[in-house]
Order: C-alpha cells, then structure tokens, then sequence
C-alpha cells in the first residue's frame, strides 16, 4: 500500500511534438508502426557526416521555423504541445491562468544563437540582435507567459534528466499545495554544437539508435517536445484521468562527468525510493521505460540495475526501448517517457519494440518485438540519467486508488 499522506497527483492531459508527428495521437500511432529514422541535419551533415537525428517535420503546425522575434524553436514545440495537453484535459482559462508550468531542458534556446549575436542562429531567425543578451533556459516562461499561466514558473536544466527532475518539481507543488494544476513538460530544439560534440566523443551511433543492440556504436538525438497536465485529486475530480504519478526520486552521485557510475548504486537507491512512494513493489511493475540511450556502458549499466532491482522478475518484465523510436531527447527524454507511460496505461498495452539485428548478451533484458504486449500490471517505472550523475526514477499507475 502506498503511505496513506501521500497525496494523489493525476495526469489528466497530454500532448507531443516529435519526429512522429505533432500530436499525441500521432506519438502513439508512430510508436506502434516503428517507422522512424533519423536523418542529415542540415548545415552540419558536411562537416560532421556521421551525425543523424530524429527531426521534428516540417507539416504546418506552427512548429516551423519562424521570423525573427517568436520564440525559439524548443519553444514552439513546448507550446504545440502544451495547447494540445491543455484542451486534452479541458482546462478553462481561469485554470491555466492559475497554473504553475515547469519545464525541463537540457540545450534550451542555444540552436537559435549558435551564429552568436546579429547571425541567423541554426535557420530558425531566432539569433538575438547585436549587443543584445538573450537567456538559453526561456522555454519555461516563454510558455507561461504566451498561454497567461501566472502560477510559479520554473524551469530545469540538468542534462538529460532535466524533465524528470521538472516532474518531481511539479509533483512537489501539488503536494505541497503550491499549485492544484501544472503544465509540466520537456523540450529541445536539434543545436549543431552538442551534436558534433558527441560526434567528438565518439558517442554518436552513424546509422540509428538501438539500445541493447550488440553492434550499437552510441546514441542519436531527437527533438520536440513532451506536456502533460499534472493536477490535485480536487483539480482532477470530474475529469478523465490517464493515471497518477505514485512515485518520483532523484539523486546525485556526481561519478564522473560524462561516464554512470559502472556499480550503480545509487541507480537502484533511487528506484526503491520511488517504488517505496508509490507503495509498489517489484512484482506490481508492468513495464519499464528505460534511459536506453545505446551507448555501450549505459545500457549495460541500466540492465545490471534493473537485475538488482527487479531479481528475478528482470527477464520477466518487459522493457519499452522508448529511443528506438524517437531518438534521445536530451532534457525531454523522461517527459517522452512519462506521456508513453501515460499513453501505455490508458490503452492496456506496450508497443512492440523495434528489432534488434542481435541483442547484447550482456544486456538480456527482454524487448517483445512480434507485436503488443499486455500491460499486465498497470504501473510502469521509468528512468531517466545524465551526465554528472544525476539520476532519476517514477513508478507511473492507473487512475484508481
């Protein structure tokens, strides 16, 4: 049983922008086709050929590039989505008005400066005008004050963990009674510098992301943008919910700058702690939405983790490899996460996977490919890790108490 103060949280909208497509809709129909592939970036491709990414299309939904003066494109994407988790959970303006909205981000605005002051930023007109200072981190109050969302606005940047340390922010200002209703989310703009960056340090996967592949050479980014309205059992009441946020915990181990710790430890502190806050345990997970990013040492990492944490029920539970399909969003990987938790729960099912040409014997953690799974147990755990060892972990369930 989950400890009896702790109050409910429920997701009661959602939205996404991401390579496939500009709604959630198209997010899970994608999912389940498995047709994405990353493609060339434009003006970076030439000079660093081995880098491909999951690109958000260009189909007119006001995520295109856009002239000079409107907000950046990790902005557009954030408020694509947050207008569609909005109408999803038919919030009225006076409840938005009300609202906190905490988003997280890992690159923030720095695609649209990267041609530095009075250039023409990464092709979306966003570069600031000569002598002119603009924040990198502006996705957050871009968003609050284009939807009049006067509630606290926070926004979190630590890497690749940034949404999910937003998502236990905003769980948090429930609790506390700070907030009865959150736009929480993640969001990124592809940015040429953190790509080419990997690219240096040879962390970057020439052909696709494939976590837990044996012949995967490294990750692959994506973009877009992940939102989900988070609100009080009050705020919620009457409403259709997708589900409950049960359990979040975060930490620092502070390892190594780029590398997991190889023990991981604190990986599994911090997954016992959110499945002790949810008042769950290793037999109640009916899937697992791993960080899965296809570098070697984090994938095996991640499974050494989920055998200590799951023992034996590791190789009986099964793993959504979520950046199979949308690449690594970077700050907005555990929002991702978090909608296709949501997303899993509300339809009783996990996607299949995409294949693997041979998985990893040293990650055998069990990925159904042959089409949907049932969601046995309607409480997903999701994880999510970054550089400087920050580390992150929910335990995601059904509606009902």
């Amino acid at each position: 049983m989950r400890p009896s103060a702790t109050p409910d949280v429920f997701v009661t909208g959602i939205g996404a922008v991401s390579c496939l497509g500009a709604t959630a809709d198209a997010f899970w129909t994608g999912l389940k086709a498995a047709a994405s592939r990353p493609t060339p970036v434009p003006g970076l491709t030439e000079h660093v050929p081995d880098v491909l990414a999951y690109q958000v299309p260009d189909d007119g939904t006001g995520t295109a590039d856009a002239p000079s003066g409107a907000p950046g494109r990790a902005a557009r994407f954030a408020l694509t989505a947050a207008r569609e988790a909005i109408a999803d959970a038919g919030l009225g303006a006076h409840e938005v008005s009300e609202a906190a909205v905490v988003i997280g981000t890992a690159v923030g605005e720095s695609g649209g400066r990267e041609e530095g002051p009075g250039g023409e930023g990464a092709g979306d007109g966003t570069a600031p005008a000569a002598g002119s200072w603009e924040p990198m981190f502006s996705v957050a109050s871009t968003v609050g004050a284009e939807l009049a969302a006067f509630g606290p606005n926070i926004s979190v940047s630590n890497a690749c963990a940034a949404s999910g340390y937003a998502l236990s922010v905003a769980v948090d200002l429930i609790r506390r009674g700070e907030a009865d209703t959150v736009l929480l989310g993640g969001a990124e703009g592809i940015s040429r510098v953190p790509l080419a960056s990997f690219s240096r340090l040879g962390a970057a996967d020439p052909e696709t992301c494939r976590p837990f592949d044996a012949g995967r050479r490294g990750t692959v980014f994506g973009e877009g943008a992940a939102v989900l309205v988070l609100q009080s059992a009050r705020a919620a009441a009457g409403r259709a919910v997708y589900g409950r946020v049960l359990g979040t915990a975060w930490s620092c181990d502070a390892h190594h700058p780029t590398a997991p710790d190889p023990g991981g430890e604190q990986l599994v502190r911090v997954a016992r702690a959110a499945l002790a806050e949810a008042g769950r345990g290793p037999g109640d997970i009916g899937c697992v939405v791993p960080h899965g990013t296809g570098t070697r040492q984090n994938d095996v990492v991640e499974y050494q983790v989920l055998r200590e944490l799951l023992a034996e029920r590791a190789a009986h539970t099964p793993l959504f490899s979520l950046k199979a399909f949308i690449g690594h969003t970077a700050g907005a990987a555990a929002a991702f996460a978090a909608v296709s938790a949501a997303l899993m729960v509300r339809h009783g099912e996990i996607p299949a996977n995409t294949a693997l040409a041979q998985q990893d014997p040293e990650c055998p953690v069990w990925l159904p490919q042959d089409g949907p799974t049932v969601l046995r147990q309607p409480n997903v755990l999701v994880n999510a890790y970054a550089f400087g060892g920050s580390n992150f972990t929910m335990v995601f369930g059904g509606g009902a108490r």
